[in-house]
């Protein structure tokens, strides 16, 4: 990890808490928010994989909302709580550590960018309500090459645009999927595992796996 130039993170489960806007209702949803939470989620990511395969690409925020609809269904959620939830996912909650860890990370000569699924739109709206947008070099967006990680396409994004080997490029990501896909693609890929999960079998074994982001600035000294 001593030549790298530029640390790519993923946006949505890594540095955002996507299970925040659900538990923001969870007075109105009830009990089962967190099944329903992840429900949407698991809807979300087969939706954007589905729609690769397909070639029917949606942008991420209407696949949002298509998952959405079908999780309120599946979980009988009143309607009436959509536009809600919606607004809601637009400031999803930064995970309690990333802001201090990537003011640090700052401070070093490295560049600092997202790598996700959303819109740009998504992602300016997204960094700027949680006070972050001070904090990266660049948002990229799959919207750039139309089609959804883990498509080789969208991991050479950040390449193109700072012109530096793969393998001076830390990946961090809490998805298993996607830690394979940057890893697959050439990435310094690191697994986030907060909740300690089982990693997938996907032709990938990250060299590093940590609990929470500040441990990446041990990984970097």
């Amino acid at each position: 990890m001593k030549n790298i130039k530029a640390i790519i993170f993923d946006a949505y489960g890594t540095l955002f808490d996507v299970n925040s806007a659900a538990e923001k209702c969870k007075d109105k949803i009830g009990d089962k928010w967190e099944g329903f939470a992840n429900y949407w989620r698991t809807t979300q990511l087969e939706y954007t994989w589905l729609r690769s395969l397909m070639k029917r690409h949606k942008d991420f925020w209407q696949v949002t909302e298509d998952s959405l609809d079908k999780s309120m269904k599946a979980y009988e959620i009143d309607s009436s709580l959509r536009n809600e939830l919606l607004d809601l996912y637009k400031i999803l909650s930064p995970f309690r550590e990333v802001p201090a860890v990537l003011k640090s990370l700052k401070e070093k000569d490295l560049k600092l960018a997202i790598l996700s699924n959303g819109t740009p739109t998504l992602l300016n709206q997204l960094v700027k309500s949680n006070n972050l947008d001070n904090l990266f070099d660049d948002l990229f967006s799959i919207e750039e090459v139309g089609i959804y990680k883990p498509d080789s396409k969208v991991y050479d994004i950040p390449i193109k645009k700072y012109n530096i080997p793969k393998n001076e490029v830390a990946f961090l990501s809490a998805n298993t999927w996607d830690v394979s896909g940057g890893g697959n693609y050439g990435y310094n890929s690191i697994w986030l595992n907060r909740n300690n999960n089982i990693f997938d079998k996907l032709d990938y074994s990250p060299k590093h796996q940590i609990k929470q982001l500040g441990e990446l600035l041990d990984i970097l000294k």
